[in-house]
This record gives C-alpha cells, structure tokens and sequence, in this order.
C-alpha cells in the first residue's frame, strides 16, 4: 500500500509538472505568432515566465505539503496496526495466564507455598492488565481533550514510595533507587503525577531491566520542580530519539523487537507534562543508558 501511493503520487506529480511546462512552452509559441513586435512579445514572455515561476513555486509546495502529509498517514497507519496486534497480544496473554492459574487452582490440591506463587503471578498479571488498560484509557481522553489537570500540593517521596513498593511488590526485588529531599513538595495533578512516574519506571524496566541501576530522582531549581527516572540499559539512538514520545512508537524494529508494549506510555507522560505547563527532555545517561527528566513549574 505504502509503495503503491508513494509511486501514484510521484507519477501524478510529473504529469502535472510536465504538462504545466508544456502549456507553458504553447504560451509563448502563440506570442511569437500573434504579435510580430519584439518588444511586445518579451514582455508577454517575461510575463508568462514569471507568472509561471510563481505558480510553479506554489504548486511546489503544494505537492510538498501533500506529500508530507502522505508519509504522516502512512507512518500512523503504521503505528496503530502495529499497536493493535500488541495489544491484541497482550491483552490475551495475561488473561490466558490467569485461566491456566485459575484451573490449575480448580483441579489440583497444591500446597499453600505453590498456591501463594500461583496466586502471586496472576496477581502480577493482572496487574499489568489494568496498567495497559488505563494507558489506552488515558490515551482516548486525551484525543478527545477530555482530561484537565487539577493542581494541589503533595510531597513528593509520599507519590514515590507507594509507586516503587507497587513496582518492587510486583517484580519480587527492590531496584528503584530513591534520590532526594523527603520534604520537597510538589503542586501537580495527583492522577497525572502518578502516571508520569509510573511509565517512566515501567519503560526503564522495560528496556534497561531490574539489574541495570534504575534511580528516581527529584530536587528544586528556582521555580521549577524537576525529577526524572535514569537507567544504565541500551539507551536511544539518535534517529529513535525524535519519535519516542510519539503516540504508537515504539524503539527497534518491529520484526525483531523482543520487548512488549503498546507505544503508549511516554506519548501519555510527554501530553500528561503538557497539560502541567512543564516539559520532558531525553538524554543519554553517562557511561550508558537512558536519563528522562520532567520539569513541572512549582
């Protein structure tokens, strides 16, 4: 399809260049043999070419914006057919998981250690459900302008250390390094301030790993509020870099992608910041990884 569209559309672009020339070329003819007077017929040209070159300029940009616009569906048409068979799949993994756990429950007589696991991983499972479920929740609220951010005073180690106790209880380990004043306190939307920081662990979890020194970091900086996740995993390449926090992207090529997600989370941080009056910068951390850094006026 993307082939087929590129190809009509250059195909259509030379014909209406070559045809513009063309009736260009006859405009000039007919002057020539209209009007015997040199001096009449050269400004009938200069006319013609000139009033040629702007319209042929304009058409320029026309066909330019048209075919930018082109490459924009078709990248998005991308995204979201690829966003759709992620999340197909992994809206069909956890809930398989939990029916295997749930008959293996029914079926057999375990002991309480092994139904305590079993219980545990499913707990795990859907848990993850409800994080992709709210993210495409968040995402149609905010296509739909349908979401507001309600400012009030918090501290920010209190949001912090719920979120990495969820995040520890459901990886079985405590990873996330804390770095700040316990009593720097933050004016933000509660709901919006949860979801930032949780898909910015879950990214750093995601590419990067429990064992790659994930650290959650806040401080003030004169009237801003400024916190961030970093991480020590594989980092984003320069050209991934301009597209991460694009709706549907997601990092690496897709036939050979072996994380899971649905491109959704760093499009809902970066709007989520946005509708704060804040900004979110990427840069790489030093000596590897990923550092994403959100500033929140106080």
């Amino acid at each position: 399809m993307k082939k087929r569209t590129h190809l009509l559309f250059y195909v259509l672009s030379i014909y209406v260049f070559l045809q513009f020339m063309w009736w260009g070329y006859h405009l000039i003819q007919l002057s020539y043999e209209l009007d015997p007077q040199t001096i009449n017929v050269n400004r009938r040209v200069w006319m013609i070419i000139g009033e040629g070159s702007v319209f042929l300029l304009i058409l320029s940009l026309g066909l330019w914006q048209i075919n930018r616009t082109i490459r924009r569906e078709l990248e998005l048409y991308n995204r979201q057919t690829n966003f759709l068979l992620s999340v197909t799949h992994e809206l069909k993994t956890p809930i398989a998981s939990n029916k295997l756990t749930l008959q293996t429950l029914q079926k057999h007589k375990l002991e309480e250690n092994l139904k305590h696991d079993l219980l545990s991983k499913a707990l795990d499972e859907n848990s993850r459900l409800e994080n992709l479920i709210d993210n495409i929740l968040n995402a149609s609220r905010l296509e739909n302008k349908a979401i507001k951010a309600v400012k009030s005073e918090m501290t920010f180690k209190d949001v912090a250390d719920g979120l990495c106790l969820l995040m520890h209880k459901r990886h079985g380990d405590e990873f996330i390094s804390l770095q700040g004043e316990s009593s720097d306190s933050i004016k933000a939307d509660p709901f919006m301030l949860e979801a930032i920081i949780s898909n910015l662990l879950e990214n750093a979890i995601k590419y990067a790993g429990k064992d790659a020194q994930i650290s959650l970091y806040w401080f003030k900086q004169e009237s801003n509020f400024i916190f961030g996740v970093s991480d020590e995993g594989p980092g984003v390449t320069y050209e991934e870099n301009k597209n991460i926090f694009k709706k549907f992207y997601r990092v690496g090529e897709e036939e050979t992608r072996k994380t899971t997600g649905s491109g959704l989370g760093l499009f809902i941080v970066s709007e989520f910041v946005s509708l704060q009056q804040g900004s979110i910068v990427y840069r790489k951390n030093q000596p590897k990884g990923s550092v994403f850094e959100v500033t929140l006026p106080k």
